[in-house]
């Protein structure tokens, strides 16, 4: 059972949640690619992630998941932006998301133990997805560059 009302209060609070993540992505001295990126880039990017949540763990397929973080990572080589900065700024996302439904402070039951248990793995499941797409898509736009530049 996926926690509809966990889901629900972090599409609720995505702003909220996407202010701290680009405060975070923008001071970290482990981002200073990614965090230069312009301030509306970074917000309209998790933003994305926190409104549609619900979406991507529910309803989304690999396909779509690997068709719309492909387009992202191929935007992020073309900005020249480390790899490693750009599994770090979803890393950075991911935990978001999890520390805010462990903060929530509910008087958990264990059925809703249980939901925030799962919840936790459909977020873990979903980003592993996300990381693996979006590092395939980059080292494709990285070979294709490297073969334009030698031709």
């Amino acid at each position: 059972m996926l926690s509809v009302r966990l889901v629900q209060m972090i599409e609720d609070h995505s702003e909220t949640l996407t202010r701290a993540v680009v405060r975070e992505l923008r001071s970290s001295h482990r981002l200073p690619r990614l965090g230069q990126l312009p301030e509306s880039e970074l917000r309209d990017r998790c933003q994305e992630i926190f409104k549609r949540l619900g979406h991507w763990l529910a309803e989304s397929d690999e396909a779509e998941i690997a068709a719309h973080f492909a387009a992202i990572a191929k935007t992020r080589a073309a900005q020249h932006i480390p790899l490693h900065e750009v599994v770090l700024g979803l890393q950075i996302v991911k935990n978001r998301i999890l520390q805010y439904a462990r903060d929530q402070g509910f008087e958990l039951t264990t059925v809703e133990l249980y939901a925030e248990e799962e919840l936790g793995h459909k977020v873990g499941s979903f980003f592993d997805a996300v990381i693996y797409h979006m590092v395939r898509a980059y080292e494709h736009e990285l070979q294709n560059a490297a073969l334009t530049a030698s031709n």
